[in-house]
């Protein structure tokens, strides 16, 4: 399989392993162990912690909090993109952003990410200090998005979903769903660097849980090293989704042993990140499955 954003001169197996990821003016490695990054959601709807942290003072607190349990990179985001949500317009996504952005200020003793697909949003956040933006669409929704990134110098996760949140679980067709999330995401890497970003900059996230069924996420994880091929870092998001909900029968309180089962499948499948709720448990999952993975 031809995939784009590969060089195909290279065999299996012997892709160029990325060392670290450029993020504005920081550098972030991605060779010597794991990285864990922390969600923080300041939205009323998110599936997992809706409406917790929406005041800035609690969401501060809860960086700070994250920060302290071992998270290395913190991804904040003011739209949820939970199966079946509905895009906010641009404006109440900054409303809500921004003093949560403004409250972490200088205490942001670790890289910042912001979780959106709006040119005008990620802009702002990285005017006010974040270095990374994680853009669900990989840079599909807002065709000013690549511009801002590329000028900006920003990190930039590739997350490969169909359609959008409202509608991407009609679009859960594969025939094999491996090739056909590598390929799609080797396209992206190709329209980024078209877009004038740099390779560096680049992240790439299978999507678990965005217009996939439970199989789909299982086959992925499974086979998560094929991503390798693409020569990015891979991101792995699996903390208290649906598919483990749908595994384990049990809500999203009761779902942090199966989301550590995941992580571990993540860590040993090669992921250079997981994004996490629960960074404290997760670093200590991310620690034993990384000291296992090393032999």
């Amino acid at each position: 399989m031809v995939v784009p954003g590969v060089d195909e001169r290279q065999g299996p197996g012997s892709e160029v392993a990325p060392t670290y990821i450029q993020a504005c003016h920081v550098r972030i490695p991605v060779s010597r162990r794991v990285l864990v990054m922390g969600i923080l959601n300041v939205t009323p709807d998110s599936f997992s912690d809706g409406g917790r942290f929406l005041d800035p003072q609690r969401a501060l607190a809860h960086f700070e909090r994250m920060v302290s349990e071992g998270a290395d990179v913190i991804d904040i985001g003011a739209e949820s993109t939970r199966p079946g949500s509905v895009a906010i317009d641009e404006q109440e996504e900054i409303r809500r952003l921004q003093p949560v952005l403004e409250a972490i200020g200088k205490r942001a003793m670790v890289p910042v990410s912001v979780d959106t697909r709006k040119a005008g949003v990620a802009e702002r956040a990285i005017d006010c200090g974040a270095v990374i933006i994680n853009d669900v669409s990989a840079l599909q929704y807002d065709p000013q998005m690549g511009p801002v990134v590329a000028r900006t110098g920003a990190g930039l996760v590739l997350m490969h979903m169909r359609g959008t949140p409202h509608t991407m679980q009609q679009y859960s067709h594969y025939e094999h769903v491996v090739e056909e999330v590598m390929r799609d995401l080797g396209t992206r890497i190709k329209h980024a660097e078209d877009t004038g970003i740099a390779r560096e900059h680049i992240v790439v996230d299978p999507g678990i849980g965005f217009a996939k069924t439970v199989q789909h996420n299982l086959s992925l994880l499974r086979d998560l090293r094929s991503f390798h091929r693409l020569g990015r870092p891979l991101l792995v998001g699996v903390s208290n989704k649906s598919f483990i909900g749908t595994i384990i029968d049990r809500p999203v309180p009761y779902r942090i042993m199966g989301t550590a089962a995941a992580v571990t499948a993540a860590v040993l499948g090669g992921a250079q990140i997981v994004r996490v709720h629960d960074v404290g448990s997760m670093r200590a999952v991310v620690r034993v499955a990384a000291a296992i993975a090393r032999g």
